[in-house]
């Protein structure tokens, strides 16, 4: 009867931390943080996540064609369409619902920066791209999308 009274206290201390290790799937369609475009986020043949772009808010130019890639630093990617193009690269699962060793491309400004990313809850991702160190950078947190 003891070993059964500790057994059922010891269950019940645990249970609680079983309940915080619940783990968040990263593969879906995620809104950035300004909700301008979605990126979905998929695992690659090799076993990494990447992430395209499949819905932008803006589809055409001033001009009335597709946004292309203008401010890639390589000329001869800037006329490529920003639709269905590759922005994160490489995210390897740590476990936790955490991801590193990617890269993340802005095609804002045309830089590539290193990424890390995390899902705090079932539609939160954080999402860093860094310099260097990731002390060096900025956080986004998309939303996971629901359409």
């Amino acid at each position: 009867m003891k070993h059964l009274i500790i057994c059922v206290f010891a269950l019940a201390l645990l249970f609680p931390l079983a309940l915080l290790a619940e783990t968040y799937g990263i593969e879906g369609v995620w809104y950035n943080a300004g909700k301008t475009s979605k990126v979905q986020i998929y695992k690659t043949s090799t076993g990494t996540y990447a992430g395209k772009i499949v819905w932008l808010k803006e589809t055409k130019d001033p001009n009335g064609k597709p946004r292309a890639d203008l401010k890639n630093p390589d000329e001869n990617l800037r006329s490529r369409p920003l639709m269905n193009l590759v922005v994160v690269k490489g995210l390897v699962s740590k476990g936790s619902n955490k991801y590193d060793s990617g890269t993340i491309y802005d095609p804002k400004s045309g830089n590539t920066y290193s990424s890390k990313a995390e899902v705090t809850g079932p539609n939160t991702l954080k999402l860093r791209g860094f310099i260097g160190i990731s002390l060096v950078g900025r956080t986004e947190t998309w939303t996971r999308a629901t359409n």
